[in-house]
């Protein structure tokens, strides 16, 4: 009874439990043509709608928000790259309406990462600063992932 008991059990916890998706900013492009979103007066939410992965459905593509399924520590990461006419590329994590990490680059690319203790209903998203620009192509440069490390 009791083997089969954990079987179950961890049989149940895995399958309500697996969360992990990574998106692109560009759901398509013609090849060799870049996208520019920004800069806005006001800060922006950024809506990631190429998703090559979203195991457990908690990130939606139509809102560009993550939503946490299970109580637990996850791990978020992003990309930005700046656009060729000089201004900078910044944006925030945002976890419910606090900004937790930023990452901001005049030249080139940059990325950050985050651990998070989430609760269940706790928004992610990321928000692109005023007056800053992400730019991607069909290469998929920027980029936001994230995944469940486990549940608590």
């Amino acid at each position: 009874f009791l083997k089969l008991h954990c079987s179950l059990s961890l049989s149940l916890s895995l399958s309500v439990r697996q969360v992990a998706f990574s998106a692109s900013l560009v759901a398509g492009s013609k090849s060799g043509h870049e996208y520019t979103t920004g800069p806005f007066p006001t800060n922006t939410l950024l809506i990631y709608k190429h998703v090559v992965t979203n195991i457990g459905n908690a990130y939606n593509s139509n809102t560009g928000l993550f939503t946490a399924p299970v109580r637990g520590a996850y791990h978020f990461e992003w990309w930005i790259i700046e656009d060729y006419g000089g201004r900078a590329a910044s944006a925030v994590l945002v976890k419910n309406s606090e900004n937790v990490f930023m990452a901001w680059e005049k030249r080139g690319s940059v990325s950050n990462g985050v651990t998070l203790l989430l609760e269940v209903g706790d928004v992610v998203f990321m928000r692109l600063l005023a007056n800053t620009v992400a730019r991607d192509n069909d290469n998929h440069h920027t980029t936001f992932s994230g995944h469940l490390l486990f549940t608590m």
